[in-house]
């Protein structure tokens, strides 16, 4: 956690430098989700700069090996189930956003 008051404290440009933009991006969109006081925690950063590498590395792979993935209808038991979540999640969604 950084506090100001306790001398944990990093300027932007010092957060941008160590965690690079879109790792301060996911810690500073964790940092405020309750109503309680908003901390940045350096964890948070290093565990989105984690995933975001991981996230890079699946999509160069499936780019890779784009010829070798299944093509055609989507139309087994597991492609209706995943559309169907998908449509229950998108209809959630929607009336989340609309009250």
């Amino acid at each position: 956690q950084m506090s100001k008051s306790t001398g944990n404290f990093l300027t932007l440009t010092q957060a941008v430098d160590k965690f690079s933009a879109d790792g301060m991006r996911l810690a500073l969109a964790d940092a405020g989700d309750t109503v309680e006081d908003a901390n940045f925690v350096e964890a948070m950063a290093d565990a989105g700069i984690l995933r975001l590498y991981t996230w890079v590395e699946w999509v160069k792979e499936m780019i890779a090996n784009r010829d070798n993935l299944r093509s055609g209808p989507a139309n087994t038991f597991n492609d209706r189930v995943f559309a169907s979540e998908m449509s229950a999640g998108i209809k959630k969604t929607d009336q989340n956003y609309e009250k």
